[in-house]
């Protein structure tokens, strides 16, 4: 890690003015200097509690929290932000609220919103729902300040939806940065982001669509592979040949999981649902077709067991470049003899990157909170200057 005089100088030469009083949606939706002013941001606030220097800009306030799926890794990473920054965490449990009863999303985002700083949204589950939710919520909380009604706006962050899952994407940039020494020497690195075998069905396609979305902007090589059937959203590969023809990287595809690994610099062999599919169980809950479920389950199930070769082996990872490929995951994930009797990956390559994996997930909390305070901080690196020349201490000794 760098001292913190370094992260000061390079935020200062940044253009992320945007950010202020702005949501982070999508990753695609921001210039290439507020990606990596949320990297400099993270990799301070990472810096300062390392020196137990506190980092509380909040006296007071809430962080709001909406998981309308399960999660654990995003949930105590978004909480992990909030108390990082001083704000108070309080979940919005739906069950327990008047959504239950019908409640609309203009009236839940303003009732919710009256103290709230940030609100975290993770609606990944049906396709062309959770991201209209998102802008939706974003929208009312806006037109609540317009209107006096809530005296802040508070910054949306997406925390997963049925495009994009930017706060894991982020973080497992993050990651990258830091194994290859900088993010210049992605430049030209092979990424193989791969579909793989699960004994569960309906996985959410945004970390697939993240990756490649976000990957192709650092001029990196981005291979998607996946059996023929477990196509994802076609826009977001149109996103991903545009990134890479300006970054100067590649996008290709390929149906075959050999192909994308060999010389691959990172491996990413991950499960995800077909886009057709979760378009067809978005349609079937819409209807309340609980018997069309469970039988789309069953015909998902059987059809990934015909692709139940498509796992992350020994034999596999000694192809990629040197035989020594980052092996990267959002977890958790389906582990050969470990967590199933076969999965995405063979416990052997699991376990012996346990620690790399356990450091990727590490950075997500850093990577939430750096997006919370570039949205309320004009100039985080006057904040930053003046907390280091001031330091409280986060714990006495």
């Amino acid at each position: 890690m760098k001292g913190i005089d370094f992260y000061i100088e390079k935020l200062k030469e940044l253009d992320y003015r945007n950010m202020y009083n702005n949501d982070f949606i999508l990753t695609w939706e921001k210039t290439r200097d507020e990606l990596e002013a949320v990297f400099t941001v993270a990799d301070t606030l990472r810096y300062m509690r390392e020196q137990n220097i506190s980092t509380r800009i909040f006296d007071s306030g809430l962080g709001i929290s909406l998981f309308r799926d399960n999660s654990t890794r995003t949930r105590f990473s978004f909480a992990s932000a909030c108390n990082l920054l001083g704000l108070e965490v309080q979940d919005l449990e739906e069950g327990k609220s008047q959504i239950a009863h019908g409640e609309t999303v203009r009236e839940t985002a303003n009732m919710i919103s009256f103290m709230a700083d940030v609100v975290g949204i993770r609606d990944d589950m049906y396709i062309g729902k959770g991201n209209k939710y998102i802008r939706n919520f974003s929208k009312y909380v806006r037109q609540g300040h317009e209107d006096g009604i809530l005296e802040q706006i508070p910054t949306l962050v997406n925390l997963q939806c049925d495009i994009d899952h930017p706060t894991q994407t982020m973080a497992d940039l993050l990651h990258l940065i830091h194994h290859f020494n900088g993010i210049d020497n992605l430049k030209g690195k092979k990424i193989a982001m791969t579909w793989a075998y699960s004994p569960s069905y309906g996985k959410p396609l945004s970390v697939p669509q993240g990756i490649i979305g976000l990957m192709t902007r650092m001029g990196m090589d981005v291979v998607l592979a996946h059996p023929k059937g477990y196509e994802i959203m076609s826009d977001i590969e149109g996103i991903a040949s545009n990134n890479a023809k300006e970054s100067g990287g590649t996008f290709t595809k390929t149906n075959s999981m050999e192909e994308a690994f060999k010389d691959a610099d990172i491996v990413y062999p991950k499960s995800w649902a077909p886009y057709v599919a979760m378009e067809k169980r978005t349609e079937l809950y819409g209807q309340g077709d609980m018997k069309g479920i469970d039988e789309l389950e069953k015909q998902l199930l059987a059809q990934n067991k015909e692709h139940i070769d498509w796992q992350c082996t020994e034999e596999l990872m000694n192809t990629t470049k040197n035989g020594k490929a980052l092996y990267m995951h959002c977890l958790p994930a389906d582990i050969t003899d470990i967590s199933c009797k076969s999965g995405e990956v063979a416990g052997s390559v699991f376990n012996r990157y346990r620690s790399p994996l356990y450091k990727q997930a590490s950075y997500k909390p850093y990577i939430i909170a750096s997006m919370i305070l570039l949205s309320k901080i004009k100039d985080p690196a006057e904040l930053f200057d003046k907390l280091s020349k001031n330091p409280t201490k986060r714990k006495w000794d």
